[in-house]
């Protein structure tokens, strides 16, 4: 699989990266060993970035990661990925960027990970609360301990980019994009290209919708966060699944699969270096990996934009909409 260079960081990893957000228990149960036998075939495939959160689960990815990873791979073969800055208080999934609280974070992903360094360390979701100046010196203190290796942010716009940047490094931005979600188009991503920013970008199956299984009459488990989404009820699902359908047959046309169309096209962004994916299971990754490969020429995209005419945007969950058993958006 192709590398590349992931901003200022100097990293060169896969274009795409493997995503563990579905085995923290926002997405309802899965198979633990078709998800371990998934990752071993993510080292199959060339994938040599995995990236996880302190929130998934807190605790439950970052550990199924690590279990998984050190049995298959060794540690200078890999990239780890993870974030911080989401705290439980009860119930509720609080935003938290204190320096306290990451310097405690990143000890306890180090203990899950089964780890002694991080190599992208990545703030989760901005924290309106904590002084940038105080974030941005816990980090930096991190980097000089030898505990992280690299500083990311995730869901930042650009002010709160600029903010940090002040008191710190910023070398990464991990947010969501998807052809449903394309806001970063506008400022964010045309801002990491001035500022050679490593641009990881989530959901690029928006949360499903893309993988072309989805009918009007889908349903969510319970403690599946999109069986309360208006993202994935009434109006806004049926419309945007006949959006899909179209999809499909641009797809069909191309002699590829609509989610490879879907990743495909976040990658033909000039300034997304890489693409998280997750899978649950190994057949589903060889489909998506695949797309790393796929270059889609400009009438694919034109073709692209006229189905998307319609779209709904799809924005996905944020950390105070989760509910409240679960351990964090991405």
């Amino acid at each position: 699989m192709e590398r590349v260079r992931l901003g200022k960081t100097e990293l060169q990893v896969s274009s795409i990266a493997f995503g563990t957000w579905s085995f923290g228990g926002d997405w309802g149960r899965f198979d633990t060993d078709d998800a371990k036998a998934t990752i071993g075939r993510a080292l199959e495939l060339g994938i040599t970035l995995f990236d996880t959160a302190q929130g998934y689960g807190f605790g439950v990815a970052e550990r199924f990661l690590g279990d998984a990873l050190w049995s298959r791979a060794r540690r200078e073969d890999v990239f780890v990925a993870t974030k911080g800055g989401l705290r439980m208080d009860g119930d509720r999934l609080l935003r938290d960027a204190s320096g306290r609280w990451l310097r405690e974070g990143v000890d306890s992903s180090l203990q899950n990970l089964g780890t002694d360094y991080i190599d992208l360390y990545q703030i989760h979701w901005p924290d309106e609360h904590t002084p940038p100046e105080e974030t941005a010196g816990a980090l930096e203190e991190l980097v000089r301990a030898g505990k992280i290796s690299h500083v990311g942010v995730s869901n930042y716009d650009v002010k709160q980019i600029e903010d940090l940047a002040r008191f710190g490094t910023v070398e990464t931005l991990q947010p969501p994009y998807h052809v449903f979600r394309r806001e970063i188009e506008d400022e964010i991503l045309p801002y990491a290209m001035d500022h050679d920013i490593g641009v990881l970008v989530y959901g690029a199956m928006a949360h499903g919708l893309l993988t072309g299984t989805m009918t009007p009459e889908t349903t969510f488990a319970p403690d599946d966060w999109r069986a309360s989404s208006q993202d994935f009820t009434g109006d806004t699902f049926r419309r945007n699944l006949a959006v899909v359908e179209r999809l499909k047959e641009i797809a069909k046309q191309r002699g590829i699969s609509l989610p490879q169309l879907a990743v495909a096209w976040t990658l033909a962004q000039p300034a997304v270096h890489v693409t998280i994916v997750g899978a649950r299971r190994p057949a589903h990754l060889d489909e998506s990996a695949a797309a790393a490969d796929i270059v889609l020429a400009p009438d694919d995209l034109s073709a692209i934009e006229t189905a998307l005419a319609d779209a709904i945007p799809v924005w996905g969950p944020h950390p105070e909409g989760m509910p409240p058993q679960s351990g964090g958006a991405a």
